[in-house]
């Protein structure tokens, strides 16, 4: 049986409590804001698919907790995430400090080399910014990580995101493909089989 899907990213959404991580999931998979806030308990879940280039984007994305007490149940959702968001609140300063700690925890339990993104959010909130755009941008530039500010409220650079982490996913399968096409052409052949990520097609 063929899969519904061309891809699968399994996306993992961190940043200390408060910083809007549930609302930033809930607008892309349901397109919804909710003013009321209840604090994540442990891990939440949501799949949500997506078109993008003629392919289909499956997304399994995690939203963690953020307080302490949950860090150790969060840890083994790290594993296998293909790009991590790390979540920052542009009007509390802590969260911002706090990314450090975030990403020591990614460097620590993730395999390989997911898209990172810093993220900051809440930017409909901009007479209240405690941290400038420059000064994360920067941050992010030093540890290699792409750099968004966001609003779920105001549904401002959410589907930005994940085009993103699709196209990134897309390149990096595509760069797999034809490494391994160019080193065994010789001695495989190739055949179209059922929608699934081991038939991609690059152009």
């Amino acid at each position: 049986m063929s899969n519904d899907y061309d891809y699968l990213v399994k996306c993992l959404v961190i940043g200390d409590s408060g910083t809007g991580k549930s609302s930033l999931m809930m607008r892309f998979t349901d397109d919804v804001f909710n003013t009321g806030y209840i604090s994540t308990i442990g891990v939440d879940f949501k799949i949500k698919t997506m078109d993008f280039r003629d392919k289909t984007i499956k997304f399994q994305i995690w939203d963690t907790a953020g307080q302490d007490r949950f860090r150790t149940i969060t840890a083994s959702y790290y594993r296998g995430s293909n790009a991590v968001l790390l979540c920052y609140d542009i009007t509390d300063k802590n969260t911002f400090r706090n990314i450090h700690k975030w990403l020591e925890e990614v460097k620590k339990f993730t395999v390989g080399n997911p898209l990172l993104i810093l993220c900051g959010t809440k930017v409909d909130l901009e007479e209240k910014r405690i941290v400038s755009y420059e000064e994360a941008e920067e941050y992010a530039k030093a540890n290699n990580m792409h750099f968004f500010e966001s609003s779920a409220k105001i549904n401002s650079n959410i589907k930005e995101i994940f085009e993103l982490i699709a196209k990134n996913k897309i390149t990096m399968l595509c760069t797999m493909i034809d490494t391994f096409d160019k080193s065994n052409r010789k001695n495989i052949n190739l055949q179209p089989s059922n929608k699934n990520e081991n038939n991609i097609s690059c152009c």
